[in-house]
């Protein structure tokens, strides 16, 4: 562990310049922002509003699902009305409900765009999950929509308000590893067949759309740089019919303008896990798990100090503060810390690193 000497901020302490502010003198009469959760799947459910139920600025005020009899069960749960129930057939008459401040979207990724575009159009401030959409066009309409209308739009990358991660960063700036010179990512593991993410049409691609998108981000973040160039290889091994429509392995390359290169692995083959490997010229830093709900642990060595820690921020904790990361945004009036221009910014990426699969040659991203 690290002495007193050493200037590393513990794990789950917030960092100054990355983790945005928020009030701690408000009273439990403090405005919060209501959410309409679009899509009660596995995340929304598990895990966001969980999350918004001990946040400080958010509440769930509407549901919108296809299945009527689950919906009324979770509004029971939330003490959600019935009357503020929608199906995907009258999602329009969200715009009539005062109470939904913002909609959080949780649905299939090729679904992103038109319930974000839809959604905006209705007056609502959008939350909406990674990856943003299923292409370069969709994010750009999705962003010209919440511009048009004069709403906020967050991609929900919770890693970049996550206390380790952003330890990770804030280390990285302060010359803990001294010159970045290569960044090592995993993320994967073994997909059950019968699942939507196995289809081109609501997943738009393979691990690399669904997990492989978290290594990027930390490249990106932990940087501070776009890539310069992307190559990347990709292959199906198991022949079974879960990948008759999207990768099961992808390996990438990416060549940043400092110099520094990292390589990533994505899989839905095998359980990968996941992990990222920081190297410089006076140290190193290593977390592993990094980018899951709970239980992330980081360790390092730079000079004169190291450290080896695990985080206590348990789930849903993560999510508890993207919800009032957004809450925040729209009650201040200020710009969130991803916007679409963030994940419309992983989207041409990711599009580069499947055309490097493609064409078998590397690709000029700047």
């Amino acid at each position: 562990m690290l002495g007193a000497a050493g200037a590393v901020p513990l794990a789950g302490q917030a960092v100054s310049g990355f983790l945005p502010t928020r009030s701690t003198t408000g009273t439990s009469e403090e405005r919060r922002i209501g959410y309409g959760i679009v899509g009660l799947g596995r995340i929304s459910m598990g895990q966001f509003m969980p999350g918004v139920r001990i946040s400080q600025r958010s509440k769930v005020v509407a549901l919108v699902s296809g299945h009527r009899d689950k919906a009324e069960r979770v509004a029971d749960q939330y003490g959600v009305s019935r009357q503020a129930i929608y199906g995907y057939d009258n999602y329009e008459a969200i715009a009539h409900n005062a109470e939904i401040d913002a909609l959080y979207i949780a649905l299939p990724n090729g679904l992103h765009a038109e319930y974000t575009i839809r959604g905006a159009k209705a007056g609502k401030h959008v939350l909406c999950e990674k990856p943003m959409a299923n292409s370069v066009a969709e994010c750009e309409q999705m962003i010209a929509a919440c511009r048009e209308a004069g709403r906020k739009l967050m991609i929900a990358y919770r890693c970049r308000l996550e206390p380790t991660n952003l330890r990770a960063i804030e280390l990285i700036r302060q010359g803990f590893v001294g010159t970045v010179e290569t960044i090592h990512s995993d993320d994967g593991f073994a997909m059950r067949s019968g699942e939507w993410r196995l289809t081109k049409k609501l997943g738009g691609g393979g691990p690399l759309m669904d997990v492989g998108i978290y290594s990027l981000q930390a490249c990106r973040y932990l940087t501070g740089e776009e890539p310069a160039e992307v190559s990347g290889i990709s292959s199906v091994m198991d022949h079974d019919g879960r990948f008759a429509e999207v990768e099961e392995n992808l390996v990438w390359m990416m060549r940043f303008p400092s110099g520094v290169i990292t390589t990533c692995r994505t899989t839905y083959g095998v359980p990968l896990g996941q992990c990222f490997r920081v190297n410089g010229t006076k140290g190193w830093l290593e977390a592993e798990p990094c980018f899951g709900y709970e239980g992330l642990h980081m360790k390092g060595k730079g000079e004169g100090a190291e450290f080896d820690d695990a985080t206590n921020d348990p789930s849903p904790h993560q999510f508890a503060r993207e919800a009032d990361h957004f809450a925040g945004c729209i009650l201040e009036n200020r710009e969130p810390v991803t916007p679409g221009e963030e994940g419309l910014r992983d989207m041409r990426l990711i599009t580069a690193i499947y055309r490097s699969c493609q064409e078998g040659r590397p690709v000029k991203t700047a």
